[in-house]
């Protein structure tokens, strides 16, 4: 099939990366493409999902979308022609049925109604990260059908980028619940855009790997998943590693890139860089959808990483780089103020507009704990003490070498190792 998107492949590291690596991307095959200034953007969200929530001592926070929404909104990003809202809905029985068994629907939705039995509990309902409770199902159903709505958005060409806060919960299983998440809508949006002839990339850089959409895809090549994660040696679920790399048909098309604890902006950007953007240039996708978790910022509770919200701006642009639709979906991101304003600035970014006063950089977000801004929504840069960094780097190369050598053959890509002070 003949891709739709335009690339623009550069070599190097992005500005500002210090971090070195082992593999390199080949020579770009083609030059730079200039980004549309206007681009059409859809906001999914339905004000009927702001009364249903998980238990109030669980981490995850459905609000987290609203207030996004509100944010977004008070700053005039959203209403316009170019920044449109669209009504979510929720997935069908026969829809989610596409990546999820029945029987696990059955018991998902026995279990929300107050009865868990034996058959549930062996799916995964009732642990500590998959607590049961009443909204459990038409939550996740609303996030599926925002996801499905997202999707079509860009099937049609109504919309070149679509948001779909709401979900996210890339742990899901086609019979198993895990780690907050009941229903895969990111996997569901990624089999509708196959079903409808279009090639995917489905990048997730939350925190934790994305084991439920690795799972359903593992043995297909019609979706490309690669996943930026902590390493399972430090976080749930506790895998994801360079050798999970696919199945059969879906040899290759699996790629896992788990960064070590202490991970920060340099150093995950080197690797954005030196593997998943030469990986999305040879497989020419028709859609990109991505996990934008935010459980990678410095402070969230859950997670052992060190970055700022500027990466969602230079991952960001470098996707759309591409020019492939893209579908951004929520994800991870346990200190809710921090989340907030992170998927704003993600939002701003996707409308190209990016010239914020930098006297306002970083009066709030992961170096203050705090929400509190004036005019801005980056973080400051966060200094890394030079010891952390180094440990950080060696782990990273050492990843970076094996993902090269496991994947980058089954796309025509080169593994070469880059000189290092000792060579």
């Amino acid at each position: 099939m003949t891709s739709k998107c335009q690339f623009a492949i550069l070599g190097g590291v992005p500005r500002n990366t210090t971090a070195k690596s082992e593999v390199q991307p080949s020579p770009a095959p083609t030059p730079r493409v200039a980004v549309p200034k206007a681009r059409q953007l859809a906001f999914v969200y339905a004000p009927a999902i702001e009364g249903l929530s998980y238990p109030p001592d669980c981490p995850f926070k459905t609000q987290r979308a609203m207030l996004t929404r509100s944010k977004i909104a008070s700053f005039g990003l959203l209403g316009a022609p170019n920044s449109l809202e669209l009504a979510a809905r929720p997935a069908t029985a026969i829809e989610l049925q596409q990546v999820h068994s029945a029987p696990y629907l059955e018991e998902l939705q026995r279990a929300a109604a107050g009865d868990l039995t034996a058959a549930g509990f062996r799916m995964g309902l009732g642990g500590p990260d998959t607590p049961v409770f009443k909204d459990m199902f038409e939550y996740s159903a609303w996030a599926c059908g925002a996801a499905l709505v997202a999707a079509e958005q860009l099937i049609s060409g109504q919309a070149d980028i679509a948001f779909n806060l709401l979900g996210g919960f890339h742990h899901a299983m086609p019979a198993r619940a895990g780690g907050f998440c009941y229903l895969n809508d990111v996997a569901l949006a990624c089999d509708a855009l196959t079903r409808a002839g279009r090639r995917v990339i489905y990048l997730d850089v939350d925190a934790h790997h994305g084991d439920g959409v690795q799972e359903i895809f593992y043995e297909r090549s019609d979706v490309f998943t690669i996943s930026m994660h902590e390493s399972g040696k430090t976080l749930y679920p506790w895998g994801g590693f360079e050798n999970e790399i696919g199945r059969g048909p879906g040899l290759g098309f699996n790629v896992n890139i788990p960064l070590p604890a202490g991970t920060y902006d340099d150093a995950f950007l080197m690797a954005f860089e030196r593997l998943a953007v030469p990986l999305i240039g040879a497989y020419r996708p028709d859609v990109i959808v991505l996990e934008l978790g935010m459980d990678t910022l410095a402070g969230d509770p859950l997670t052992h990483l060190q970055m700022t919200n500027n990466v969602v701006v230079e991952v960001l642009k470098r996707l759309m780089d591409f020019q492939c639709p893209l579908l951004v979906a929520g994800g991870g991101g346990y200190h809710v103020e921090n989340t907030v304003r992170a998927w704003a600035l993600a939002w701003r970014t996707c409308l190209g507009d990016d010239e914020e006063d930098a006297l306002s950089m970083g009066l709030g977000g992961v170096m203050l704990g705090s929400s509190e801004w004036a005019g801005g929504l980056r973080d400051r840069h966060l200094p890394i003490p030079t010891t952390e960094r180094a440990a950080v780097d060696a782990e990273l190369q050492t990843t970076l070498e094996r993902v090269g050598t496991h994947v980058f053959p089954h796309h025509h890509l080169v593994p070469n190792r880059t000189k290092t002070p000792g060579d």
